[in-house]
């Protein structure tokens, strides 16, 4: 059950095409790009992956896909859900797909109690014996915050073995990670809190933003964790404004935009979702720009 999560993931984006279908030829494209900048681990599924919209047989094809291409990087699937039997189902098909993990959010909607939140994740690595499970932690997306009280119940769950942390809060990341047990991780889920959050002791980032550079994403977080602060900072500067941009509207609706200025995808979202404003596309090859030092080929 050894899963080193430390470094830069990879929240992956699912692209579609304009009719609205799962485009895989551009997945598999994206993957590429990905590990070919150089991140750790590959995490298809989560909520960057529009997961709420995509279909059991679209899921499965997404997982093998993202293993097919994953050139040996971990694969940490989304499988969370506000039903805990739906949950452990998808958190099952995932391991016997071959997933080396479990990105699982805590339910959305129910707004569950620490009982409640403790048996869902019991259930879950229940169903799939022995595979590394990441709580997630999203407040703004769940109407549910886990406390630092209430995630060292979950760590008593020898699979729980890692947090993303994206409560937005400095103060309790730095908790999270003062009475984090021995052999457990913390990771940041916001890009632009992930080098204070390196600072106070998170090990990892998950990353909307290395969708689009990941080898840059990947050059500052390495920074950090080998203590080249000026370098990190310089890194984390440069990046910031795109940080930014690629939240101005839900995630991953900026996204899927500057993934189509890049030519690596077109940007369709599902439904709910709608397609990136005018104003948020020109803010981001403003950003583009910026970003990549006005180096970045293809941006228009």
């Amino acid at each position: 059950m050894t899963l080193d999560l430390s470094g830069l993931a990879v929240a992956l984006a699912t692209p579609f095409t304009s009719a609205g279908e799962v485009d895989f030829a551009a997945f598999r494209k994206l993957v590429r790009h990905v590990v070919a900048g150089g991140v750790d681990t590959l995490v298809p599924l989560g909520t960057t992956g529009e997961a709420s919209t995509l279909s059991d047989e679209e899921r499965d094809a997404l997982i093998t896909a993202c293993l097919e291409e994953s050139s040996g990087r971990a694969v940490v699937v989304g499988t969370g859900h506000n039903a805990t039997r739906q949950a452990a189902a998808l958190t099952k098909r995932a391991q016997a797909l071959g997933a080396a993990g479990a990105l699982v959010v805590t339910p959305y909607y129910n707004k569950p109690n620490p009982d409640g939140l403790v048996a869902h994740y019991q259930a879950i690595a229940d169903a799939a014996p022995g595979l590394p499970l990441v709580a997630y932690n999203v407040p703004g997306r769940t109407g549910l915050n886990v406390t630092p009280q209430v995630l060292m119940r979950l760590w008593e769950n020898p699979q729980v073995v890692a947090v993303k942390e994206s409560s937005g809060s400095l103060a309790q990341i730095a908790e999270v990670a003062r009475t984090l047990p021995k052999g457990k991780t913390l990771l940041s889920g916001d890009d632009n809190l992930a080098l204070a959050s390196l600072a106070v002791g998170a090990t990892g980032l998950v990353s909307v933003l290395g969708n689009v550079l990941p080898r840059e994403t990947s050059a500052m977080i390495a920074a950090a964790r080998a203590g080249h602060a000026l370098e990190a900072l310089r890194l984390h500067q440069q990046l910031l404004p795109l940080m930014d941009a690629l939240f101005v509207e839900s995630n991953p609706v900026p996204l899927k935009a500057a993934l189509k200025l890049l030519g690596l995808s077109e940007d369709t979202v599902r439904l709910p979702l709608a397609p990136a404003s005018a104003a948020t596309r020109t803010l981001l090859a403003q950003a583009l720009c910026l970003a990549a030092e006005g180096t970045m080929p293809g941006v228009k």
